[in-house]
């Protein structure tokens, strides 16, 4: 990994939304530190004390199932995974590399981290911009609430120009008035 930009946004790109956390799913990190899936998930499993809950856990079948639909991966029948995959967290990730021994791992977490920093700052300035664009429609809303009583006075003028009221018609013509003395 040369080229630290577009390592941090390929690793950013990996990083899932899995029960409210930013994760890292386990064939991601070993694909990133260059050993099997199968070898990560032993050496994980090898050093279980390091990673307690909040820095990795395993996926439901659900979940599972959600992220081999939306990846169009292979079925268990067809080659693909047997087991529900782990997911770490930035910590758990950090922690992954530290178990592996190798200055891969070394080098690639640190390219990791970068991701998960990049990834919650891009988050707070999303969170920032929907504040401010909230902001500004309170600001509309109060600013234009005088000016939608007028305009609606203004679309209630124009309605009746539209379709005025007809006055009542006078009749053309001799018409008798029953109340008339003259009229018998």
């Amino acid at each position: 990994m040369t080229d630290a930009p577009s390592s941090v946004a390929a690793i950013a790109a990996r990083i899932h939304f899995i029960r409210g956390l930013r994760v890292l799913l386990d064939n991601d990190l070993a694909e990133l530190f260059g050993v099997s899936t199968k070898r990560f998930n032993e050496a994980v499993k090898r050093n279980s004390v390091r990673f307690p809950a909040e820095f990795m856990f395993q996926l439901t079948q659900e979940e599972s199932s959600a992220l081999r639909s939306q990846f169009a991966t292979s079925n268990v029948g067809r080659g693909g995974r047997r087991h529900r995959p782990y997911a770490f967290t930035e910590h758990g990730a950090l922690m992954a590399a530290t178990i592996l021994n190798s200055s891969r791992a070394v080098d690639i977490s640190v390219y990791v981290i970068r991701a998960f920093v990049q990834f919650r700052e891009l988050l707070a300035h999303n969170k920032e911009l929907a504040s401010r664009l909230n902001e500004l429609e309170m600001r509309m809303e109060e600013k234009f609430a005088s000016q939608d009583s007028a305009i609606a006075d203004i679309l209630a003028a124009i309605r009746r120009l539209i379709n005025p009221v007809d006055p009542p018609r006078r009749r053309i013509g001799f018409v008798s008035d029953p109340d008339s003395p003259n009229s018998t």
